[in-house]
């Protein structure tokens, strides 16, 4: 297998295309400057992207975004599939997504973007022997897309079930494709669930499940037996998920997931927790700010994001560095040791928990 690069290495995009009727979603194709083959990857693993957006007035700002791979590994080229990120509804002020604007808008056929080698700790099993669940939130999809053809590319026996939720038809990614497959392979089961269909969409026609891709609909479609399960979505989707398939009896070991957007998921008590006093101060020192942590939030990250404070992310899982922030005074725990090791007196806020009082140079 070849070895990943390190650092940057610069990819040209060769074909966009768009992947949903609202035109919401449009894949990437990227191959590399130098022409060197590709190195396998997990399937389900992530990209590291570095874009130079333009900021009116000021040097272009270079800015760094995790996106899950939607290719299978094996292929020639890279394809990331990006989903517009808008302003929320109930919040219209809010900014749309910087990098995922910018790529709909600006990164062509031709441009070029510097990336980092695939990583990332959700991936598929090697075990044909358990049939797998897939359970999309959205464009949760994207690493899911990349398992499912792997899986029926060196595992065509397994039997998969692939839930994949979606507000409507016209936001669903995928669909003529994931049909096609269906099609083929009479051991991929396909279920499109819909939130909110629109007027025009007939269940049994249309979509198979309105509601949600819960664990309620799991409990009444699946067969009987052990499943592994693999999740992806929105942090809501996920932080109901997760959890209702323990409450379900299904083995921790047998659950696999992956959170997309300003959360993570909290799919229980924080083992080995440090004891703590009620409350402790955690100093960002570029923005002089000192806030109390009161335990409340799974990481440093989100601790800072739901006080107002933005630090660069990606990932949001220990595995990219985008987050690595520099430890004035304290110090750091983690859950589980995260794939990236940050440099000696750093840290990654995105997995990690305060173990003392704080100063973080942020």
């Amino acid at each position: 297998m070849l070895p990943a690069w390190a650092g940057l290495r610069e990819f040209r995009v060769v074909e966009r295309e768009f992947e949903d009727a609202a035109r919401s979603v449009c894949s990437f194709y990227l191959e590399p400057v130098d022409s060197l083959p590709l190195p396998l990857f997990k399937a389900g693993q992530f990209i590291t992207i570095s874009l130079h957006v333009p900021v009116p007035g000021q040097n272009p700002k270079i800015v760094t975004r995790c996106y899950s791979l939607s290719s299978k590994p094996g292929d020639e080229r890279f394809r990331i599939s990006v989903k517009r990120a808008t302003a929320p509804a109930s919040l219209p002020d809010v900014p749309p997504g910087l990098a995922s604007n910018h790529l709909h808008d600006h990164v062509d056929v031709g441009a070029v973007v510097g990336l980092k080698a695939p990583s990332g700790q959700f991936h598929i099993d090697p075990d044909a022997g358990i049939p797998l669940v897939l359970v999309a939130g959205g464009i949760g999809v994207t690493p899911l897309l990349s398992m499912l053809l792997w899986c029926l590319d060196k595992q065509p026996a397994r039997t998969i079930h692939f839930y994949c939720g979606a507000r409507n038809g016209q936001e669903q990614a995928f669909r003529p494709l994931l049909e096609t497959l269906a099609a083929r392979h009479p051991n991929l089961h396909l279920a499109f669930v819909r939130s909110c269909p629109s007027s025009d969409e007939t269940i049994g026609v249309d979509y198979h499940h309105r509601g949600h891709a819960d664990t309620d609909l799991l409990r009444r479609t699946l067969p009987f037996g052990r499943h592994a399960f693999y999740v992806c979505g929105p942090a809501a989707m996920m932080e109901s998920l997760v959890p209702g398939l323990l409450a379900w009896g299904v083995d921790a070991a047998d659950i696999h997931y992956e959170a997309f957007g300003p959360a993570s998921v909290n799919a229980g008590p924080i083992a080995a927790e440090p004891v703590l006093p009620a409350a402790i101060d955690i100093t960002f020192e570029a923005s002089g700010r000192t806030l109390a942590w009161d335990g409340r939030d799974q990481n440093l990250l989100d601790f800072a994001e739901r006080n107002g404070l933005h630090m660069e992310s990606g990932c949001r899982a220990g595995s990219c560095g985008s987050c690595e922030t520099r430890i004035v005074s304290g110090d750091v725990t983690y859950r589980d040791q995260p794939a990236y090791e940050p440099a000696p007196g750093y840290c990654l806020p995105c997995v990690g928990r305060p173990a003392s009082a704080l100063v973080l140079h942020a």
